[in-house]
Protein backbone atom coordinates (compact mmCIF):
# COMPACT_ATOMS: atom_id res chain seq x y z
CA UNK A 1 0.00 0.00 0.00
CA UNK A 2 1.69 3.47 -1.00
CA UNK A 3 1.86 6.12 1.38
CA UNK A 4 -1.00 8.61 1.73
CA UNK A 5 -0.20 11.31 -0.61
CA UNK A 6 -4.00 13.64 -0.97
CA UNK A 7 -5.12 15.75 2.25
CA UNK A 8 -1.73 16.14 4.15
CA UNK A 9 -2.42 19.11 5.94
CA UNK A 10 -5.74 19.21 5.84
CA UNK A 11 -6.89 19.00 9.99
CA UNK A 12 -11.13 18.78 9.74
CA UNK A 13 -13.78 19.32 7.31
CA UNK A 14 -17.11 20.11 7.66
CA UNK A 15 -20.41 20.15 4.80
CA UNK A 16 -20.68 23.92 3.94
CA UNK A 17 -24.55 25.08 3.02
CA UNK A 18 -25.54 25.36 -0.15
CA UNK A 19 -26.36 28.68 -1.81
CA UNK A 20 -29.80 27.65 -3.21
CA UNK A 21 -30.63 26.04 0.37
CA UNK A 22 -29.75 29.23 2.17
CA UNK A 23 -31.27 31.50 -0.35
CA UNK A 24 -34.33 29.31 0.26
CA UNK A 25 -34.41 29.94 3.47
CA UNK A 26 -33.89 33.87 3.86
CA UNK A 27 -35.33 34.83 0.68
CA UNK A 28 -35.07 38.28 -1.15
CA UNK A 29 -38.67 39.68 -1.29
CA UNK A 30 -40.40 41.18 -4.47
CA UNK A 31 -39.89 44.47 -3.33
CA UNK A 32 -36.56 43.93 -1.88
CA UNK A 33 -35.62 42.72 -5.66
CA UNK A 34 -37.00 45.78 -7.13
CA UNK A 35 -35.13 47.97 -5.14
CA UNK A 36 -31.79 45.50 -6.11
CA UNK A 37 -32.35 45.83 -9.46
CA UNK A 38 -33.27 49.20 -9.72
CA UNK A 39 -30.29 50.67 -7.91
CA UNK A 40 -27.68 48.43 -10.51
CA UNK A 41 -29.65 50.11 -13.14
CA UNK A 42 -29.13 53.26 -11.74
CA UNK A 43 -25.92 52.42 -10.64
CA UNK A 44 -25.02 52.02 -13.92
CA UNK A 45 -26.12 55.06 -15.05
CA UNK A 46 -24.22 56.95 -13.24
CA UNK A 47 -20.99 55.63 -13.57
CA UNK A 48 -21.08 56.01 -17.42
CA UNK A 49 -21.95 59.46 -17.10
CA UNK A 50 -25.78 58.83 -18.22
CA UNK A 51 -26.69 60.38 -14.77
CA UNK A 52 -25.32 63.25 -13.22
CA UNK A 53 -26.08 62.03 -9.63
CA UNK A 54 -23.02 61.03 -7.35
CA UNK A 55 -22.73 56.95 -6.23
CA UNK A 56 -21.58 57.47 -2.34
CA UNK A 57 -20.64 54.13 -1.05
CA UNK A 58 -20.36 54.20 2.73
CA UNK A 59 -20.57 52.44 5.99
CA UNK A 60 -18.25 50.13 8.35
CA UNK A 61 -15.04 49.02 6.92
CA UNK A 62 -16.11 45.82 7.99
CA UNK A 63 -19.00 44.31 9.86
CA UNK A 64 -18.56 42.31 12.95
CA UNK A 65 -21.59 43.23 14.75
CA UNK A 66 -25.09 42.62 12.69
CA UNK A 67 -27.42 44.75 14.96
CA UNK A 68 -24.81 47.77 15.49
CA UNK A 69 -24.47 47.74 11.54
CA UNK A 70 -28.21 47.62 10.93
CA UNK A 71 -28.71 50.82 13.59
CA UNK A 72 -26.18 52.81 11.20
CA UNK A 73 -28.57 51.04 8.41
CA UNK A 74 -31.19 52.84 9.78
CA UNK A 75 -29.85 56.47 10.46
CA UNK A 76 -28.34 56.36 7.04
CA UNK A 77 -31.75 55.68 5.32
CA UNK A 78 -33.59 58.59 7.58
CA UNK A 79 -30.71 61.39 5.66
CA UNK A 80 -31.27 59.71 2.53
CA UNK A 81 -34.04 61.66 1.92
CA UNK A 82 -32.18 64.99 1.94
CA UNK A 83 -29.61 64.24 -0.63
CA UNK A 84 -31.72 61.71 -3.34
CA UNK A 85 -31.76 64.42 -6.32
CA UNK A 86 -27.48 64.49 -5.82
CA UNK A 87 -26.38 61.41 -4.58
CA UNK A 88 -26.96 58.20 -4.92
CA UNK A 89 -26.25 56.38 -1.86
CA UNK A 90 -25.46 52.76 -1.15
CA UNK A 91 -24.47 50.93 2.05
CA UNK A 92 -21.08 49.86 2.18
CA UNK A 93 -21.98 46.32 3.87
CA UNK A 94 -18.26 44.48 3.97
CA UNK A 95 -18.04 40.68 5.48
CA UNK A 96 -14.79 39.77 4.46
CA UNK A 97 -11.56 41.37 5.24
CA UNK A 98 -8.21 40.41 3.34
CA UNK A 99 -5.15 40.34 5.73
CA UNK A 100 -1.69 41.31 5.06
CA UNK A 101 -0.80 38.52 7.06
CA UNK A 102 -3.04 36.91 9.33
CA UNK A 103 -5.43 38.00 11.78
CA UNK A 104 -9.80 38.04 11.82
CA UNK A 105 -10.75 37.67 8.18
CA UNK A 106 -14.56 39.02 8.74
CA UNK A 107 -18.27 38.17 9.90
CA UNK A 108 -18.54 35.13 7.41
CA UNK A 109 -15.19 33.78 8.48
CA UNK A 110 -15.31 34.10 12.07
CA UNK A 111 -18.89 35.31 13.06
CA UNK A 112 -18.10 34.87 16.66
CA UNK A 113 -14.59 36.57 16.86
CA UNK A 114 -13.08 33.73 18.98
CA UNK A 115 -11.70 31.21 16.12
CA UNK A 116 -14.36 28.76 15.93
CA UNK A 117 -15.07 29.58 12.32
CA UNK A 118 -18.05 29.09 12.13
CA UNK A 119 -19.28 29.72 8.36
CA UNK A 120 -22.29 28.46 8.13
CA UNK A 121 -23.42 30.85 10.88
CA UNK A 122 -21.60 33.02 9.57
CA UNK A 123 -22.91 32.99 6.05
CA UNK A 124 -26.26 33.49 7.82
CA UNK A 125 -25.72 36.28 9.59
CA UNK A 126 -24.42 37.98 6.60
CA UNK A 127 -27.13 37.42 4.13
CA UNK A 128 -29.67 38.14 7.11
CA UNK A 129 -28.39 41.65 7.79
CA UNK A 130 -28.13 42.31 4.25
CA UNK A 131 -32.01 41.14 3.74
CA UNK A 132 -32.96 43.92 6.89
CA UNK A 133 -30.84 46.30 5.58
CA UNK A 134 -32.38 45.98 1.54
CA UNK A 135 -35.98 45.57 3.22
CA UNK A 136 -35.42 48.54 4.96
CA UNK A 137 -35.31 50.30 1.34
CA UNK A 138 -31.43 51.17 1.34
CA UNK A 139 -29.23 49.26 -1.55
CA UNK A 140 -26.12 47.43 -0.40
CA UNK A 141 -22.55 46.96 -1.81
CA UNK A 142 -19.98 44.62 -0.96
CA UNK A 143 -16.30 43.16 -1.30
CA UNK A 144 -15.89 40.02 -3.40
CA UNK A 145 -12.78 38.24 -1.31
CA UNK A 146 -13.36 34.17 -1.38
CA UNK A 147 -14.28 33.85 -5.25
CA UNK A 148 -17.42 30.86 -3.20
CA UNK A 149 -18.68 32.99 -1.10
CA UNK A 150 -20.54 35.52 -3.39
CA UNK A 151 -22.86 33.25 -4.17
CA UNK A 152 -24.43 32.83 -0.64
CA UNK A 153 -25.77 36.68 -1.17
CA UNK A 154 -25.04 38.10 -5.02
CA UNK A 155 -28.33 38.27 -5.50
CA UNK A 156 -28.93 41.41 -2.60
CA UNK A 157 -25.77 43.65 -3.84
CA UNK A 158 -26.13 46.34 -5.77
CA UNK A 159 -22.40 47.42 -6.40
CA UNK A 160 -19.44 44.85 -5.50
CA UNK A 161 -15.83 45.99 -5.20
CA UNK A 162 -12.59 43.64 -6.33
CA UNK A 163 -10.10 45.32 -3.98
CA UNK A 164 -6.35 46.49 -4.30
CA UNK A 165 -5.04 43.25 -2.87
CA UNK A 166 -6.90 40.93 -5.81
CA UNK A 167 -6.85 43.45 -8.78
CA UNK A 168 -4.33 41.42 -10.27
CA UNK A 169 -6.13 37.86 -10.12
CA UNK A 170 -7.08 36.10 -12.42
CA UNK A 171 -10.24 33.93 -11.13
CA UNK A 172 -11.05 37.90 -9.47
CA UNK A 173 -11.51 39.23 -13.37
CA UNK A 174 -13.20 36.12 -14.16
CA UNK A 175 -15.66 36.12 -10.90
CA UNK A 176 -16.32 40.26 -11.99
CA UNK A 177 -17.03 39.19 -15.37
CA UNK A 178 -20.22 37.19 -14.18
CA UNK A 179 -21.36 39.33 -11.61
CA UNK A 180 -24.67 40.99 -12.24
CA UNK A 181 -24.24 44.12 -10.49
CA UNK A 182 -21.46 47.13 -11.49
CA UNK A 183 -18.12 46.59 -9.67
CA UNK A 184 -15.37 48.69 -9.10
CA UNK A 185 -11.62 47.93 -9.34
CA UNK A 186 -9.70 49.37 -6.81
CA UNK A 187 -5.90 50.52 -8.00
CA UNK A 188 -3.42 48.30 -6.64
CA UNK A 189 -1.70 48.81 -2.94
CA UNK A 190 1.64 50.40 -4.23
CA UNK A 191 -0.95 52.86 -6.46
CA UNK A 192 -0.50 51.43 -9.62
CA UNK A 193 -3.69 52.20 -11.81
CA UNK A 194 -2.63 50.32 -15.24
CA UNK A 195 -3.57 47.07 -13.35
CA UNK A 196 -6.61 48.16 -12.57
CA UNK A 197 -7.33 49.61 -15.88
CA UNK A 198 -5.95 45.80 -17.09
CA UNK A 199 -8.30 44.61 -14.76
CA UNK A 200 -11.67 46.14 -16.07
CA UNK A 201 -10.87 45.26 -19.89
CA UNK A 202 -10.45 41.78 -18.38
CA UNK A 203 -13.62 41.52 -17.11
CA UNK A 204 -15.35 43.34 -19.71
CA UNK A 205 -14.46 40.04 -21.94
CA UNK A 206 -16.66 36.52 -21.93
CA UNK A 207 -14.88 33.81 -19.83
CA UNK A 208 -14.84 30.06 -19.22
CA UNK A 209 -13.77 28.69 -15.32
CA UNK A 210 -14.74 25.94 -12.51
CA UNK A 211 -16.56 27.05 -9.76
CA UNK A 212 -20.13 25.94 -8.14
CA UNK A 213 -23.54 26.17 -8.72
CA UNK A 214 -26.03 28.33 -6.74
CA UNK A 215 -27.17 24.15 -5.46
CA UNK A 216 -23.36 23.50 -4.54
CA UNK A 217 -22.10 21.58 -7.44
CA UNK A 218 -19.02 21.79 -9.11
CA UNK A 219 -19.34 23.59 -12.74
CA UNK A 220 -17.53 24.86 -16.06
CA UNK A 221 -19.21 28.90 -15.87
CA UNK A 222 -19.45 30.85 -18.71
CA UNK A 223 -19.96 34.44 -18.71
CA UNK A 224 -21.27 36.90 -20.78
CA UNK A 225 -18.60 39.74 -19.74
CA UNK A 226 -19.32 42.77 -17.57
CA UNK A 227 -19.56 46.32 -19.33
CA UNK A 228 -20.25 47.98 -15.54
CA UNK A 229 -16.75 47.75 -14.37
CA UNK A 230 -14.59 50.38 -13.14
CA UNK A 231 -12.05 52.16 -11.81
CA UNK A 232 -11.44 53.16 -8.02
CA UNK A 233 -8.68 55.48 -6.71
CA UNK A 234 -7.67 53.97 -3.46
CA UNK A 235 -4.22 56.08 -3.18
CA UNK A 236 -1.09 53.73 -2.93
CA UNK A 237 1.47 52.92 -0.13
CA UNK A 238 3.66 56.04 -0.94
CA UNK A 239 1.01 58.44 -2.26
CA UNK A 240 -2.54 59.60 -2.30
CA UNK A 241 -4.30 59.61 -6.00
CA UNK A 242 -7.36 62.12 -5.29
CA UNK A 243 -6.14 65.02 -6.37
CA UNK A 244 -7.09 67.14 -9.64
CA UNK A 245 -4.05 66.19 -11.41
CA UNK A 246 -4.20 62.40 -10.27
CA UNK A 247 -7.89 62.52 -11.52
CA UNK A 248 -7.27 64.07 -14.75
CA UNK A 249 -4.25 61.52 -15.65
CA UNK A 250 -7.01 58.60 -14.33
CA UNK A 251 -9.38 59.80 -16.65
CA UNK A 252 -6.67 60.17 -19.42
CA UNK A 253 -5.68 56.57 -18.98
CA UNK A 254 -9.15 55.16 -19.22
CA UNK A 255 -9.87 56.93 -22.90
CA UNK A 256 -6.49 55.81 -23.86
CA UNK A 257 -7.61 52.04 -22.84
CA UNK A 258 -10.82 52.92 -24.97
CA UNK A 259 -12.55 52.88 -21.58
CA UNK A 260 -15.33 55.52 -20.11
CA UNK A 261 -13.07 58.48 -18.42
CA UNK A 262 -15.59 57.88 -15.46
CA UNK A 263 -14.45 56.65 -11.92
CA UNK A 264 -14.61 56.12 -8.02
CA UNK A 265 -12.84 58.02 -5.75
CA UNK A 266 -11.61 56.37 -2.32
CA UNK A 267 -11.42 58.95 0.76
CA UNK A 268 -10.36 56.31 3.13
CA UNK A 269 -6.74 53.59 2.76
CA UNK A 270 -3.97 55.09 0.50
CA UNK A 271 -5.46 58.62 0.15
CA UNK A 272 -6.43 58.85 3.67
CA UNK A 273 -3.20 57.14 4.72
CA UNK A 274 -5.72 55.43 7.30
CA UNK A 275 -6.18 58.33 9.02
CA UNK A 276 -9.76 59.08 9.37
CA UNK A 277 -9.65 62.45 10.41
CA UNK A 278 -7.97 62.76 6.96
CA UNK A 279 -11.29 61.57 5.06
CA UNK A 280 -12.87 65.07 5.30
CA UNK A 281 -10.29 66.99 3.76
CA UNK A 282 -10.29 64.50 1.40
CA UNK A 283 -14.16 64.58 0.46
CA UNK A 284 -12.95 68.69 0.80
CA UNK A 285 -10.64 68.52 -2.84
CA UNK A 286 -12.85 65.72 -4.19
CA UNK A 287 -15.93 67.85 -3.55
CA UNK A 288 -13.65 71.55 -4.96
CA UNK A 289 -13.05 69.25 -7.86
CA UNK A 290 -16.93 68.39 -8.76
CA UNK A 291 -18.07 72.27 -8.27
CA UNK A 292 -15.57 73.23 -10.48
CA UNK A 293 -16.79 71.15 -13.16
CA UNK A 294 -14.95 67.91 -13.02
CA UNK A 295 -17.28 65.23 -14.68
CA UNK A 296 -15.00 62.34 -14.13
CA UNK A 297 -15.41 61.65 -10.67
CA UNK A 298 -18.22 59.87 -10.78
CA UNK A 299 -18.57 57.70 -7.53
CA UNK A 300 -16.89 58.27 -3.87
CA UNK A 301 -16.77 55.71 -0.74
CA UNK A 302 -16.65 56.77 2.83
CA UNK A 303 -15.56 54.84 5.67
CA UNK A 304 -17.99 55.79 8.43
CA UNK A 305 -19.27 53.56 11.63
CA UNK A 306 -21.34 54.73 14.69
CA UNK A 307 -18.39 55.95 16.51
CA UNK A 308 -15.09 56.85 15.65
CA UNK A 309 -11.72 55.28 15.11
CA UNK A 310 -10.81 51.62 15.82
CA UNK A 311 -10.80 49.26 18.59
CA UNK A 312 -8.68 45.73 19.28
CA UNK A 313 -11.09 43.03 18.86
CA UNK A 314 -9.32 41.01 21.41
CA UNK A 315 -10.07 43.33 23.83
CA UNK A 316 -13.15 42.66 25.81
CA UNK A 317 -15.81 44.45 25.93
CA UNK A 318 -15.99 45.66 22.14
CA UNK A 319 -17.37 49.01 22.48
CA UNK A 320 -20.58 48.90 20.23
CA UNK A 321 -20.76 50.40 16.73
CA UNK A 322 -16.53 51.01 16.27
CA UNK A 323 -14.61 49.38 13.90
CA UNK A 324 -12.27 46.33 15.13
CA UNK A 325 -10.28 46.83 11.69
CA UNK A 326 -9.97 49.94 9.63
CA UNK A 327 -10.49 53.11 11.63
CA UNK A 328 -13.41 54.75 10.58
CA UNK A 329 -15.23 58.65 10.47
CA UNK A 330 -17.71 58.77 13.46
CA UNK A 331 -21.51 59.05 12.02
CA UNK A 332 -21.84 62.61 13.43
CA UNK A 333 -18.27 63.33 11.55
CA UNK A 334 -20.09 61.86 8.12
CA UNK A 335 -23.32 63.89 8.10
CA UNK A 336 -21.27 66.76 7.02
CA UNK A 337 -19.18 65.50 4.35
CA UNK A 338 -22.77 63.98 2.96
CA UNK A 339 -23.35 67.80 2.76
CA UNK A 340 -20.51 69.25 1.12
CA UNK A 341 -20.59 66.63 -1.84
CA UNK A 342 -24.14 67.16 -2.23
CA UNK A 343 -23.60 70.79 -2.90
CA UNK A 344 -20.56 70.52 -4.93
CA UNK A 345 -22.63 68.41 -7.30
CA UNK A 346 -24.99 71.27 -7.44
CA UNK A 347 -23.02 73.50 -8.38
CA UNK A 348 -21.64 71.06 -10.99
CA UNK A 349 -25.16 71.41 -12.23
CA UNK A 350 -24.79 75.00 -12.15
Amino acid sequence: MHPPTSDLRIRSQKPLIAPAVLEDELQLSDAGAELVAGTRRDVARVITGADDRLLVVVGPCSVHDPEAALDYARQLHAVVPLYARELLVVMRVYFEKPRTVVGWKGLINDPFLDDTFQINKGLRLARRLMLDIVNLGLPVATEFLDTTLGQYYADLVSWGAIGARTVESQVHRELASGLSMPVGFKNRTDGNVQVAIDAIRAARHQHWFPSLTREGAPAIMATMGNEHTHLVLRGGTDAPNFEATHVRAAAELLRKNSLAPFLMVDFSHGNSRKDPERQPAVAAEVARQIAAGERAIAAVIIESNLLGGTQDYQVRPLVRGRSITDACLSWEQTLPVLATIAEAVKRRRG
